[in-house]
């Protein structure tokens, strides 16, 4: 503890310090001055002078004190002072919904452990690294559902991140609701900058259900100036089984993501399209989109200074009342 109080100390009169210097001296001083300090007189023998005792071991120690305590009013006088350092953080942010495809397909292993886990994991990172910014989270796949509401609440967005598990909705691949939805979710944000980040690893497969195609969703995007950033994520081409018919399988020849829709979502509304083909792959592309979309932040730093001046000349009070007390009582000599 009182380590940690001197490495955070500093002193306001910094020039009193070298006043410290004097302390060696004096102590110097004061043993080549001992003997005549002292009261002489003639002895037949010295025999008796001989004989250590404790109180002989401890008659300097009074003076010791009394120089203890000449080096805590040097301190005091210096003014230390504790340094509180708080900083604020302030800034414009950007209002972020993060649309995740969480289909069956997502469990493929070509990312270890599968492509859901690992989008998880590099979401968390990106929003660990966007403090100021309102974000939410979309999930979507044969349905879409909001899994968190634009906010600054970030612990527990990672929370509801943490929990995504995929067969959570309907299976298949709406990508034009689940854009829909992160459109509609940040109508509710301030910011003038608004974005989607987009990433499915599958084709739009539409039942008859559906409500909103991904055309019609790209232009309720552009409609509401929402930028999105589009990421495909698999392998450059993948044998898998449609979600919406199982007796259909796509061949290896065959891109199973549906590169030219998200291309036209991104370009026509400004943003831009990724391919992710692995876990390291992925985590460059949402690092390249947290350069583009930059946070205006301003950082205001405070210090208060708490003068802790009482501590040392409380000490060389106590010291110099206890130099007293031993000079004229324990250790008092004569004359």
């Amino acid at each position: 503890m009182l380590y940690e109080w001197f490495e955070n100390i500093s002193f306001a009169n910094e020039w009193v310090l070298p006043f410290l210097l004097m302390l060696p001296v004096i102590a110097l001083i004061r043993l080549r001055m001992a003997r005549t300090l002292k009261a002489a007189f003639r002895v037949t023998t010295i025999q008796t002078f001989r004989v250590k005792t404790a109180k002989n071991a401890w008659i300097n120690f009074p003076f010791w004190l009394q120089l203890l305590a000449l080096g805590c009013i040097i301190l005091a006088l210096a003014r230390p002072q504790l340094e509180d350092v708080r900083s604020k953080t302030r800034g414009e942010g950007i209002d972020i919904v993060m649309a995740m495809d969480v289909s069956g397909s997502m469990l493929a292993p070509d990312f270890k452990p599968n492509r859901l886990e690992v989008a998880k994991e590099i979401a968390l990172d990106f929003v660990r690294a966007r403090p100021v910014d309102q974000i939410g989270l979309v999930i979507f796949s044969g349905e879409s559902y909001t899994q968190y509401p634009l906010s600054n609440d970030h612990e527990n967005l990672m929370l509801q991140i943490i929990s995504i598990k995929s067969g959570m909705l309907e299976d298949g691949t709406l990508i034009g609701e689940g854009l829909a939805t992160s459109v509609q979710r940040l109508e509710a944000g301030k910011s003038k900058s608004k974005v989607v980040i987009l990433l499915t690893d599958g084709k739009e497969e539409a039942p008859d259900t559906r409500i909103i195609d991904p055309i019609t969703a790209l232009g309720i995007a552009k409609a509401k100036n929402v930028k999105v950033y589009a990421i495909g994520m698999g392998a450059e081409y993948a044998t898998a089984v449609s979600e919406m018919n199982p007796g259909v399988r796509y061949s290896r020849n065959t891109p199973f993501i549906d590169e030219d829709l998200l291309r036209r979502i991104a370009r026509e509304t400004g943003g831009e399209y990724f391919r992710a083909t692995n876990k390291e792959g992925l985590q460059l592309i949402y690092d390249r989109i947290d350069r583009l979309e930059k946070t205006e932040v301003e950082v205001t730093t405070q210090t208060r200074y708490d003068d802790q001046f009482v501590y040392p000349l409380l000490a060389a009070i106590f010291f110099i009342a206890l130099s007293l007390v031993l000079k004229y009582t324990l250790l008092r000599t004569f004359p």
